[in-house]
């Protein structure tokens, strides 16, 4: 576990209980404007109050340190920025946290051009304290006395069931036109314009959520890689990753996870057997599939020693709440003079959430989706303290900024595809996260 410095020797406190509770409870309380839950296998992390940050729009870039802002211009590479930026601060070996928006990708896959001015591309925060939680206890680092001790004695307060999930979404709505814009893109991949393409819709949430709550409360229901729960740039959200977007750890080994194809989980042992069966004999599923990881392939190639890319795991069924998907798993050595950044450009967006080839299909997704994407098929992102960086790719989450609340949720276009069928594994998605809303209370 990394020390942030800034506050005393690490704090450690034994307790028993639910971590997802612990952390929930943490964001709840009040005391820290922005924060960032992250749950790895294991262990839950509380990213809390701000010493720096960055702030990277299309028009500028923002970093704070200390309560002293720098504003610049930017130019080149998102990536690059970041690095940067990141590189200038004085962390000490901190680890931090952030995420990173949809429109990030425009910058490499040539579609800048589509941008409105400003968009925001990522947020990151080098936490003023850092509370590391697992189901035997806590480490606490960085911080003054009086917010240790605040948050040792929430970590010690005894766990409550959250409120209710009382809040009601019909989520069969389609007031974008979904299916049209699915035929749209099925028209242009038969013209031979692309081979895959994701189309998403929104649906806006007729209610203020708690998200913490809802945090809790969706959390019990899924089986994420990762989950995340956010207030960051005036932006909230939470959510149950099913895939990183790509890893790289210490000793230079790049991941990513490609997840395409999907059936409904969860409706009895009986219907999700058939639903397995269906997933693993559907030519169409397996065809978007094998695009998807060749695709993968490629990215991680780009950015890797050569002859060590490698399919480790090809075309196994995971669970992830609501839903299960064909998934493989890609990997590779990072080149020497590569960086962590560069690595995560190339895998970004996620060929589960973009398409092939990707910088043709994101193109369409500007054309043919609806609304920026924003932080919805973006990536919630950890570097640590050794300079690792994790990125978990950001759906089946509610999201909420300046009053609004919604969801989203998208389908892989192929040749093949129904806009009916594809409308429905939307809906087989937002089950993942529609159900778990706990209304604000007024």
């Amino acid at each position: 576990m990394s020390a942030v410095t800034g506050g005393e020797d690490p704090l450690w406190v034994a307790r028993n209980g639910d971590p997802v509770a612990a952390v929930a409870r943490l964001a709840s309380a009040g005391g820290f404007d922005d924060y960032v839950v992250y749950e790895r296998p294991g262990e839950w992390t509380f990213a809390g109050g701000t010493r720096g940050a960055i702030e990277l729009d299309s028009d500028s870039l923002r970093v704070r340190w200390d309560r002293q802002d720098r504003v610049s211009a930017w130019s080149g590479l998102p990536a690059r920025a970041l690095d940067d930026a990141l590189s200038s601060l004085p962390v000490d070996g901190q680890s931090v946290y952030g995420w990173i928006g949809f429109e990030f990708c425009a910058y490499h896959l040539r579609s800048a051009a589509r941008l409105q001015a400003p968009t925001k591309l990522a947020r990151l925060l080098v936490p003023h304290i850092e509370v590391r939680v697992t189901e035997s206890g806590a480490r606490i680092d960085g911080g003054d006395d009086a917010t240790r001790a605040r948050v040792r004695e929430l970590l010690l307060t005894p766990t409550v069931d959250p409120p209710p999930a009382t809040g009601a979404v019909d989520v069969r709505t389609d007031p974008t036109s979904y299916r049209d814009r699915v035929a749209k893109a099925v028209e242009e991949i038969r013209c031979g314009a692309y081979q895959k393409v994701i189309i998403s819709r929104e649906i806006t949430v007729p209610f203020a959520v708690d998200l913490p709550a809802t945090y809790v409360r969706g959390r019990t229901h899924n089986s994420p890689a990762r989950s995340f729960l956010l207030r960051l740039g005036g932006l909230a959200a939470t959510g149950f990753s099913p895939e990183l977007v790509g890893a790289v750890d210490a000793a230079g080994l790049v991941t990513t996870e490609p997840l395409a194809g999907t059936r409904a989980f969860g409706r009895g042992a009986d219907l999700d057997l058939l639903a397995r069966t269906q997933l693993e004999t559907d030519p169409k599923e397996i065809t978007e599939h094998a695009v998807s990881v060749r695709a993968s392939f490629a990215d991680v190639a780009s950015i890797a020693e050569p002859g060590s890319p490698c399919v480790s795991d090809f075309m196994s069924v995971r669970q992830r709440g609501s839903v299960q998907h064909l998934a493989s798993t890609v990997q590779g050595r990072l080149a020497r003079g590569r960086t962590n950044w560069e690595a995560l450009e190339a895998l970004f967006p996620s060929v589960t959430v973009s398409g092939v080839p990707k910088a043709v299909a994101v193109d369409a997704i500007f054309r043919l989706d609806e609304a920026a994407r924003g932080l919805y098929s973006g990536a919630v992102v950890r570097v640590s303290h050794r300079r690792s960086l994790e990125a978990a790719l950001v759906l089946r989450a509610v999201y909420a900024e300046n009053g609004r609340t919604w969801l989203r949720a998208g389908a892989g276009v192929i040749a093949q595809s129904s806009p009916d069928r594809e409308f429905e594994e939307t809906c087989e998605k937002f089950a993942s996260i529609a159900p778990y809303l706990v209304p604000a209370r007024e």
